[in-house]
C-alpha cells in the first residue's frame, strides 16, 4: 500500500514521478544554494528546521538559507549543532539590501567572520528590481506579510557609470574571504561591470541569480560571463508547477546548453507560498531533466557537484 502524501497549507503538491527511484538516487548529495525557508518578513511555507528535516530525509549534502532582510548564519550554526546526526551542512550569507545598510562593507565583513558563504548584491532594494516592479514586469513578485518602509534604490554604479568605492571594498572582502559574489537583482549592465572588476580583484566564486528573470540577461550575456568563469544559477521554482512557473522544459534545456553544464547550477529559490516545498522542487526538476534525456553525470553536476565546489565541500 502506497504511503499517503502529506499535504501542507499554501503548498503545491509535487506531481507524481514516473522514475521515483532514479530521482531519489540522484538527489543524494544535492546542494541547494538558494533556499527561502523562514522565519521571514515574507510568508513562507516552511521554516529552516523543517527544510533541514526534508533535506536530511532526501540525503542532501547541504542547504544555504537566503533571506532578503537578514543574514542567516546564526540559524544555520545553531541548527547544525542541535541536529548533527542529520548530516546536512547548513550555510547562509548576507543580501545587501537596505536592511543590511545597502552596499555595506561592514555587513560583508561581519558575514564572512561568522562563516557566511555568499554575498548577494541588492535584491529587493536594487534600483533595477524597483524599476521592474514599477513597470509591471515583475508584478507577481512576493510581498512582505506587513507593509515595510519603502525601499531606497541601490546600484553598484556612481553617477558616471563606474563602480562605487563601497562596491570595490565589498569585492575585496569577498576575494579575501574566498566566498561567493552573487549578482542579486542588479541589471545585467551592472553585473557585467561588477564581475569584470571582481575577476581583476581576485574573486574566484561568482554567480548570476536567475539570469532570465528581472535582471535582463540574454543568451550572449550568459555566454560572455560563463566564458569568464561566472556560474549561472537558475531557479527551479520557475520551471516546475507552482505560482512562480515562467518557463518550459525546452527553455531549461536551452539555458543549460547556452552556458554549458559545468557553468550551470540549479537551486530551488523555493519556500514561497503556493509553490512546492524546496526538496520536492528538486525531485520535480530532476524528473524534468531525466525526461530531457540528460545523463546522470550531468544531472549530478547541475544539482550537486557544481554547487558543492562553490561551498568548498567534497564533491
Amino acid at each position: 500500500m502506497a504511503e499517503a502524501q502529506t499535504t501542507y497549507p499554501d503548498t503545491v503538491p509535487m506531481p507524481p514521478l514516473t522514475r521515483p527511484d532514479e530521482v531519489a538516487a540522484l538527489l543524494v548529495g544535492a546542494v541547494d544554494l538558494h533556499c527561502h525557508s523562514g522565519p521571514a518578513a515574507m510568508p513562507r511555507i516552511l521554516d529552516h528546521h523543517e527544510e533541514l528535516l526534508d533535506a536530511a530525509k532526501a540525503k542532501f549534502s547541504a542547504v544555504l538559507y537566503k533571506d532578503h532582510f537578514y543574514p542567516g548564519m546564526a540559524h544555520a550554526i545553531i541548527l547544525e549543532k542541535l541536529f548533527p546526526e542529520l548530516g546536512v551542512k547548513l550555510f547562509s550569507g548576507v543580501a545587501l539590501n537596505n536592511a543590511s545598510g545597502g552596499i555595506n562593507p561592514h555587513a560583508v565583513d561581519h558575514a564572512i567572520k561568522l562563516g557566511g558563504k555568499i554575498v548577494w548584491m541588492p535584491t529587493l532594494s536594487a534600483k533595477n528590481h524597483l524599476d521592474e516592479i514599477a513597470s509591471g514586469k515583475a508584478k507577481t513578485f512576493p510581498k512582505t506579510s506587513k507593509k515595510m518602509l519603502d525601499a531606497e534604490p541601490l546600484t553598484v554604479l556612481d553617477a558616471n557609470g563606474n563602480l562605487t568605492d563601497e562596491t570595490k571594498k565589498v569585492i575585496d572582502l569577498i576575494a579575501e574571504g574566498d566566498i561567493i559574489l552573487a549578482g542579486g537583482h542588479l541589471h545585467v549592465s551592472e553585473q557585467h561591470k561588477m564581475f569584470d572588476e571582481a575577476i581583476k580583484r581576485g574573486v574566484k566564486k561568482m554567480l548570476v541569480n536567475h539570469p532570465t528573470y528581472i535582471v535582463g540577461f540574454k543568451d550572449e550575456d550568459i555566454r560572455q560571463l560563463a566564458g569568464k568563469g561566472v556560474k549561472m544559477e537558475h531557479s527551479i521554482c520557475m520551471f516546475i508547477d507552482g505560482k512562480s512557473k515562467k518557463f518550459s522544459a525546452g527553455d531549461m534545456a536551452h539555458l543549460i546548453e547556452v552556458a554549458g553544464v559545468d557553468n550551470t547550477i540549479l537551486c530551488s529559490d523555493l519556500g514561497l507560498l503556493h509553490s512546492q516545498r524546496p526538496v520536492d522542487g528538486y525531485r520535480s526538476i530532476t524528473q524534468l531533466l531525466l525526461d530531457l534525456q540528460m545523463s546522470h553525470s550531468d544531472i549530478k553536476k547541475l544539482i550537486s557537484t557544481n554547487a558543492a565546489k562553490m561551498l568548498d565541500l567534497p564533491e
